[in-house]
């Protein structure tokens, strides 16, 4: 099964080209699901129909989902926001207030990538799209996982124990009530699920594609953004140039931003070398519908299947030698001067800018003593020997 999620920058047409590249999918004999992840859904207006909380048929072998965040939301956070309510009834809290409060930001997103769990383990699809939201909100949710991870491995056991050995004297001392255990076992079913989410989104089959329009600080970000999926271990497959101009001759005027969009393209084929870079040509009238947007992806994929499988190894891998080992983390665009490594016990933190991936070592490497460490050819590379620690 194929996973493809689509992300840009507020308003670049991601929904679209997500959209289309479904539509061609289906067309080409492949079972299709789109889904949005993205709270401001806009996929029925991309589809020009009526779309539901439930996959609904748009063409032969097409089906497009918005999913209601209500009702997932209900059934994933019903435990956790029971207790959140009853610790702010006890505070005083307006009943509706409290329950406002109670939701968790980018609840939307975070259930959506729950039903994508759900859609990918049901076997019914052959490819499903992901129509995500703008791109800071979409590496937040990215990096969630393995966030949530290192609390749950950290700190939520001696929390639990704390809590389960303590709560009779807590919840007298304290005045509000402690956490029963269906909260503890919530928590953990949430990261849990949100984890298999990680493992689907980071393998083989999965990728993002990053969409751009033709303009320098929508390069810039999609530019981070390549950088930041690769440092979490997402690949990305391609990039897909969006309303383009097309060559000069028209007027004065629009000759301007024809050599103007020239010059930031070559800049975007540079910033994702060795990436396929898709250039889909501006039209007046935006593409509504099956049809259309079947017709707008083929002509930006130009005859190359929209859905092919990523080639290579991804951007996280660990090597052999004959002195121990080299994990390679791919990190685009970046210079030495971008990166700071620290280890600390048995994971390496790796930060860049505003983002760190706290990185589990393998056990492998973990017995290890970090030998070195570069940035270079687009990448970190971390050298291990012996069979020390550090």
């Amino acid at each position: 099964m194929r996973i493809l999620l689509f992300t840009g920058k507020g308003g670049v047409g991601k929904s679209t080209i997500a959209s289309g590249t479904a539509a061609l999918a289906a067309e080409a004999g492949h079972r299709t699901l789109v889904l949005s992840t993205d709270a401001a859904h806009s996929l029925a207006d991309a589809f020009g129909a009526p779309v539901g909380a439930e996959p609904t048929p748009v063409a032969e072998r097409l089906f497009v989902q918005q999913v209601d965040a209500q009702l997932r939301f209900e059934q994933s956070w019903a435990d956790i926001q029971g207790y959140l309510l009853s610790v702010l009834d006890v505070a005083g809290v307006d009943p509706v207030a409290a329950e406002e409060l109670t939701v968790i930001p980018g609840a939307e997103e975070v259930l959506a990538l729950l039903e994508l769990r759900l859609h990918a383990l049901s076997g019914e699809w052959d490819v499903i799209v992901v129509d995500c939201a703008p791109t800071a909100e979409t590496l937040r949710l990215l990096a969630l996982p393995e966030a949530l991870g290192w609390y749950m491995q950290r700190v939520f056991p001696v929390e639990r124990r704390v809590v389960k050995a303590l709560k009779p004297v807590l919840s007298k001392a304290a005045g509000v009530p402690m956490p029963e255990d269906t909260v503890f076992d919530a928590v953990e079913r949430l990261h849990r699920e949100l984890d298999e989410v990680r493992a689907l989104l980071s393998g083989p089959e999965a990728s993002v594609r990053l969409v751009l329009t033709p303009e320098n600080v929508v390069l810039a970000e999609a530019r981070r953004s390549y950088t930041t999926l690769s440092l979490f271990g997402y690949r990305v497959d391609g990039v897909v140039a969006n309303r383009v101009f097309p060559a000069e001759g028209a007027d004065e005027w629009r000759d301007g931003w024809v050599r103007a969009q020239r010059a930031v393209l070559a800049q975007v084929d540079q910033s994702f070398a060795g990436l396929p870079v898709w250039r889909s040509v501006y039209h007046g009238l935006e593409p509504v519908g099956v049809e259309a947007l079947t017709d707008l992806a083929r002509e930006v994929y130009a005859g190359s299947d929209p859905v092919a499988a990523p080639v290579g190894e991804g951007p996280f891998r660990v090597t052999r030698t004959s002195e121990g080992a080299v994990l390679n983390l791919s990190l685009p665009n970046v210079n030495r001067d971008d990166v700071d490594l620290a280890r600390n016990g048995d994971e390496l933190v790796v930060t860049v800018g505003s983002y760190r991936r706290l990185l589990s070592l393998p056990a492998s490497l973990s017995r290890l003593t970090v030998a070195g460490a570069r940035v270079d050819e687009g990448g970190l590379k971390v050298r291990f020997e012996g069979a020390g620690r550090d």
